[in-house]
C-alpha cells in the first residue's frame, strides 16, 4: 500500500473537497488502483519522474463523472379552437395599419464609452508595452481607461515573484480584493493556496497572481469586453516581464483574454493552448469551484495537467 498523506497534504486536500479521492474504499473494489494511483501522485515530491505521472495520467482518466440524463421535458398538447357557430357569415380580420417609421436612437453616453472602450487604442498600447515594473504598477493605479475606474477602492496590478515560471490569471478582483489591493484574498484565495500547495506550490514562490481586469466590476459581475480589452495592454507587459513558461487561465474571462477567443471551460480542459509561444492550460475560477464543489476533482485534474506540462518542459 502507498504511504499516507502527510498531515498538512492531507489537510490541504481536506480544505479543496477532495481528501476522499486519496482514501481507498472498501465498498469500491473495481476503484481501489485508481484510488491508489491518485495517493501515489498527491504523495510523491515534485521530482519523481514521468513514472508517477503517467500512473496519475491514466487514473484522471478513468474519473470522468458520470451525470444521470436531464428529464425530457413534455410535449406542449394542442388546443383545439373554438367551434364556429352554424349559420355565422366569414366575416373578413380588419387590416393591421402600417407601422409609422420611429426615428433611429440616439446613443447614451455610456454606450458610446463601451463601444470606444472596446476598440484597441495603439499608441496607448505602445506606451505600455515599454514601461517597466514600477511605472507598469503606477499606471494601473492611475488608469481611467473605462468606467470601473469610478467605483473602485484601489486598482489590484498583481502579486508574487517577478521571475516566476508559473503565471495565473484570474477575472477581476473582488470586494476584498478591491480593498485590500492583492488578488485572490478571502476564500477563493485560501482555496487557490490549497490548490497551489497540493502540487508543491507556493504563493509568491516561482507563482505570479494578476487579473484579466485590474479594478473591481460592481456586483462582482463578470467583466464585460470592452473592460477586458482596456486592460488587456497591461496584462500583456505582465507576462512579457514575468516571462512565465506556464499560464493558467482561471476562469472563463480569464481564458478569453489570454487566447483572445470564445471559450468553454468543459471544452478547454486537458488541452494544450499557447499565447506568444507561453503554454496555456485552463481550468475553472476558485469562487466557482466554491459554488460548485463537485468540480474540485476536474480542477485537481487540471493541476496534474499542468505539472506534466511543466515536468516536461524542464
Amino acid at each position: 500500500m502507498a504511504p499516507r498523506l502527510s498531515s498538512r497534504r492531507d489537510a490541504v486536500l481536506r480544505e479543496m473537497g477532495l481528501g476522499p479521492i486519496w482514501r481507498l474504499r472498501a465498498r469500491q473494489a473495481a476503484a481501489d488502483a485508481t484510488e491508489e494511483a491518485f495517493e501515489q501522485e498527491a504523495s510523491a515530491p515534485a521530482a519523481t519522474g514521468m513514472a508517477a505521472t503517467i500512473a496519475t495520467s491514466r487514473a484522471e482518466t478513468q474519473r470522468a463523472p458520470v451525470f444521470p440524463p436531464a428529464a425530457a421535458a413534455p410535449a406542449a398538447e394542442l388546443q383545439p379552437g373554438p367551434a364556429r357557430p352554424a349559420g355565422a357569415r366569414n366575416v373578413e380580420p380588419p387590416r393591421a395599419h402600417a407601422a409609422r417609421p420611429q426615428p433611429a436612437a440616439t446613443p447614451t453616453p455610456a454606450a458610446t464609452s463601451a463601444a470606444t472602450s472596446a476598440a484597441p487604442d495603439p499608441a496607448r498600447s505602445a506606451r505600455i508595452a515599454t514601461l517597466d515594473w514600477e511605472a507598469l504598477e503606477a499606471g494601473i493605479h492611475d488608469c481611467r481607461a473605462c468606467a470601473l475606474c469610478e467605483r473602485r477602492k484601489q486598482a489590484v496590478p498583481g502579486v508574487g515573484d517577478r521571475q516566476a515560471r508559473w503565471m495565473l490569471v484570474g477575472e477581476a478582483p473582488g470586494a476584498e480584493e478591491d480593498q485590500r489591493g492583492e488578488p485572490f484574498v478571502g476564500q477563493a484565495g485560501r482555496l487557490l493556496d490549497n490548490m497551489l500547495a497540493a502540487i508543491g506550490l507556493k504563493r509568491g514562490e516561482d507563482v505570479y497572481i494578476a487579473n484579466a481586469v485590474k479594478c473591481r466590476p460592481p456586483h462582482n459581475r463578470t467583466p464585460e469586453r470592452g473592460e477586458i480589452a482596456a486592460c488587456l495592454p497591461y496584462l500583456d507587459r505582465q507576462i512579457a516581464l514575468v516571462q512565465p513558461q506556464l499560464l493558467i487561465a482561471l476562469g472563463r474571462p480569464a481564458a478569453q483574454a489570454l487566447l483572445d477567443r470564445e471559450i468553454a471551460i468543459s471544452a478547454a480542459r486537458g488541452k494544450r493552448f499557447e499565447r506568444a509561444g507561453v503554454a496555456v492550460v485552463v481550468t475553472y475560477h476558485p469562487a466557482y469551484l466554491l459554488r460548485n464543489p463537485q468540480d474540485k476533482a476536474k480542477a485537481w485534474e487540471d493541476l496534474c495537467f499542468a505539472r506534466r506540462l511543466m515536468a516536461e518542459a524542464g
